[in-house]
């Protein structure tokens, strides 16, 4: 005796092995015994074998219809068995009645289940929307089929490419599209990028870095409204120094000048001047909640995207030819020993003389230059006292740090003589020695400052966001602790208030710090323990890296460009450890797959083979190794 049963909603057919009350055991064609319940038995049957049955059953319901199913069957709940008699019109066989309960069971919408063997046809307007939306399920899934297929064959379905822009960013996992676009994602085992670039959807690599970007970051567009910023400081009074500024020719964010003032007996006074937008954007007001939204200004080759509005970037900048309100800091240090004699914060107005450009001084500017008074140098009388004293204090700071800082690498500038969202614009790198001596000589006066005002901060106990180093470790923090790597006791970002979020919160605690001295705890902006300070310090890391990833990435993309612009084969590296890599040509680090165990520094000849612009990588291999 066989029985046919349900089992995790699939129906079996098996030998009847023994049987009690509730249970019984029952055996596959194969040997294999199984323990039951009787009231999952659907009927019981002597013929034919359950293999036989099962199949000619399966043929059976494949020829019912179940639309006139539907129409001969009870309008109340049915047992299918009883129903497979009044069906066919005679004792239902085996396979009749199974075939039956296999008919009625594959249409859910025509049939309701009640229970085992039981079934209740679906009301008509039911039975309507379901056939309705079956018939909408059928359609949309060959849409999506027919959009697979094209996409496969290397076509752009327009229903696509009207969608495309949201697939990188925030697409609608819901959607035709989306789901269609996944499969031949899936299909065509390539990447969702790689896809939509080889159909055509973006034009090249470089639009979808863009996009990917701007979305996530801009997506109502970098453009500021435009603001209204009155007259500052026009009662400040005004400095009677002779400034000057030292910047790329691309700044217009001029946050910083220096000025000399000779005083006799080997003392100088040196001034650092730097703008103070902190007047104007206070904390919480409409042009802080602008500055909080982008916490740093955003460099990337061939654009700039400000922290602040142009307006109060022209009312703030230290351009020359016009008074302009600074938070300056002197200092009195002996020229001859490096011995700071004294220090004063004053808020005042400076005027800057000129605004210099690296890229004309600096072939000028040499360390020989400034070590031979005879020699012709620019702006002599401002630049060798800054350098001397420059020296003295890194002289300084290395013996804090207990060795030299090593400041020998090329940094390079990206050129775009082209629209930056053109990948044929073409780029050029511009190498300059990070020891340059402007570049040294700038560095230090912004170290100096920048430990002296975080000093200031804590000795009169007004918070403020410090960088501190210690056991290697680099952590920002409202500690005045050491920072090792640079050598000095305290580090507080304080001199780029146009352009960093933390430098215009420090700005402000100083403002306060420099009016109210003793009592500036009590009235500055953000108070011991604030936990809105620690809410912008926890913001700005976590911006602050977006922008240094994303500015990393397109250079890494422009350096890509730039090695096809010069139709470069074969490059040198210096090995940095493992199997990675620096160009030497190029501020571009990769790795080499299988690259033997070199030695850090040893120079090597690469064969480049090609070039990836979405994962910003090269395929190189090794060529040969330089001799030691």
């Amino acid at each position: 005796m066989y029985v046919l049963y349900e089992d995790s909603g699939n129906f079996k057919a098996e030998k009847i092995f023994s049987q009690s009350d509730s249970t019984m055991q029952v055996e596959s064609e194969s040997g294999k015994r199984s323990k039951i319940k009787n009231a999952s038995v659907l009927f019981s049957f002597e013929q034919p074998a359950p293999a036989a049955m099962l199949e000619q059953a399966r043929e059976l319901a494949q020829t019912l219809e179940i639309d006139f199913l539907w129409e001969c069957a009870p309008q109340d709940e049915f047992d299918a068995a009883a129903f497979a008699q009044e069906y066919f019109g005679h004792p239902p066989s085996a396979v009749e009645k199974a075939g039956l309960i296999f008919a009625l069971n594959s249409a859910p919408a025509y049939f309701h289940r009640r229970g085992k063997g039981r079934y209740r046809p679906a009301p008509p307007d039911i039975l309507a929307a379901a056939l309705a939306a079956i018939e909408k399920k059928q359609k949309q899934a060959a849409q999506q089929q027919e959009w697979i297929e094209q996409m496969v064959a290397g076509q752009l379905p327009q229903a696509i490419a009207d969608v495309a822009s949201t697939f990188l960013t925030r697409p609608d996992k819901n959607t035709l599209q989306w789901k269609a676009f996944e499969a031949a994602v899936e299909q065509l085992r390539t990447s969702p990028e790689k896809l939509l670039l080889q159909l055509g959807a973006w034009p090249h690599a470089l639009a979808i870095h863009q996009h990917r970007f701007m979305s996530a970051n801009f997506p109502k567009g970098a453009e500021f409204a435009p603001v209204q910023v009155g007259e500052y400081g026009a009662d400040l009074p005004l400095a009677d120094v002779v400034a000057y500024s030292v910047d790329d020719t691309s700044t217009t964010e001029v946050d910083d000048a220096l000025s000399v003032v000779p005083l006799g007996d080997d003392l100088v006074q040196i001034g650092i001047h730097i703008a103070v937008p902190g007047l104007a954007v206070k904390h919480g007001n409409e042009f802080d909640a602008l500055a909080r939204a982008r916490l740093s200004t955003v460099y990337i080759p061939g654009l700039k995207i400000p922290m602040l509005p142009n307006e109060l970037i022209a009312t703030f900048s230290l351009d020359a030819g016009q008074p302009k309100p600074a938070l300056s800091l002197y200092v009195k240090i002996n020229i001859v020993t490096g011995e700071l004699v004294s220090s004063e914060t004053r808020l005042e107005r400076i005027q800057v003389r000129e605004n210099l450009r690296h890229n004309t001084l600096d072939a000028l500017v040499t360390e020989e230059a400034l070590a031979d008074p005879q020699s012709d140098l620019p702006y002599s009388e401002w630049l060798r006292p800054l350098w001397a004293v420059a020296q003295h204090l890194s002289a300084q700071r290395d013996i804090v740090r207990g060795k030299p800082e090593n400041n020998n690498r090329v940094e390079y500038s990206f050129v775009l003589e082209g629209p930056h969202d053109n990948p044929d614009t073409p780029v050029q790198l511009v190498p300059r020695r990070r020891n340059a001596p402007l570049d040294r000589l700038v560095a230090e006066y912004m170290i100096l400052t920048n430990s002296i005002w975080g000093g200031l901060l804590a000795q009169h106990g007004v918070p403020g966001i410090y960088r501190s180093q210690q056991m290697g470790r680099v952590r920002m923090s409202t500690q005045a602790l050491p920072h090792e790597a640079i050598g000095v006791p305290q580090y507080a970002w304080s001199t780029s208030p146009l352009r960093r979020y933390v430098d215009l919160v420090n700005q402000w605690q100083l403002l306060a710090t420099v009016e109210h001295g003793v009592s500036a705890r009590l009235v500055a902006p953000f108070k011991p323990k604030d936990a809105d300070l620690f809410a912008v310090i926890g913001a700005f890391e976590s911006q602050y890296m977006v922008w240094n990833d994303y500015q990393s990435a397109m250079e890494r993309y422009w350096c890509l460009r730039w090695l096809q612009q010069q139709e470069m084969r074969t490059v040198q590296a210096s090995v940095l450890r493992d199997d990675l890599v620096r160009l030497n040509c190029a501020p571009f680090v990769t790795r080499i797959p299988g690259l033997p165990e070199l030695e850090r520094g040893q120079i090597i000849t690469l064969d480049i083979l090609g070039y990836d612009e979405l994962a910003l990588e090269l395929d190189c291999r090794l060529r040969e190794t330089e001799p030691a």
